[in-house]
């Protein structure tokens, strides 16, 4: 009879144990949620297209650091409106100003001594906000990584940009 119970009693102790041991190992893990987030482009809020005479008026302005006439700018708002193809005419327009001299922009060896402020004035001058760290380490690997790369093409590849179209 004693050993029967004490048979009983390991039995018991034997259960309990395992049920503890699979208890313990059942325990769920912890989840964290996670807020949605709507992640935009930093280009997301330049919803409206400039008119002609905005893109002529403001790429003067970025070239230039000054303003362009009202007889400049109705002329070239008229050659401008003279063409279909737009790219086509912007393209000119960029090459005609920075042939023309005054244009202010930063000699190759400023740009290449500060490659972080080169980018970010460069960001600011014409799209009108910082760059993000993904474009700033773009920039300055591509610039690093091309030495036929001149102030002069980043400059026209920035005005040429979807981004600059738009306010």
């Amino acid at each position: 009879m004693a050993r029967n119970s004490r048979l009983d009693h390991s039995v018991f102790r034997l259960a309990l144990f395992l049920f503890t041991l699979t208890t313990a190992g059942c325990q769920k893990d912890k989840l964290y949620e996670v807020n949605e987030e709507t992640i935009l482009p930093p280009n997301a809020n330049k919803t409206k297209l400039k008119s002609d005479q905005q893109y002529i008026a403001i790429l003067y302005a970025n070239l230039f650091q000054t303003a362009l006439s009202s007889d400049n700018l109705f002329e070239a708002s008229e050659c401008v409106l003279a063409f279909g193809d737009k790219d086509l005419v912007h393209e000119v327009l960029i090459s005609n100003y920075m042939n023309s001299g005054g244009v202010i922009l930063p000699s190759e060896q400023e740009m290449r001594a500060d490659l972080d402020g080169f980018i970010t004035e460069t960001y600011n001058r014409f799209l009108v906000r910082n760059p993000t760290e993904a474009e700033r380490q773009f920039f300055k690997n591509y610039i690093s990584t091309h030495p036929n790369v001149k102030p002069e093409l980043v400059y026209f590849s920035f005005a040429l940009s979807n981004e600059y179209q738009y306010y």
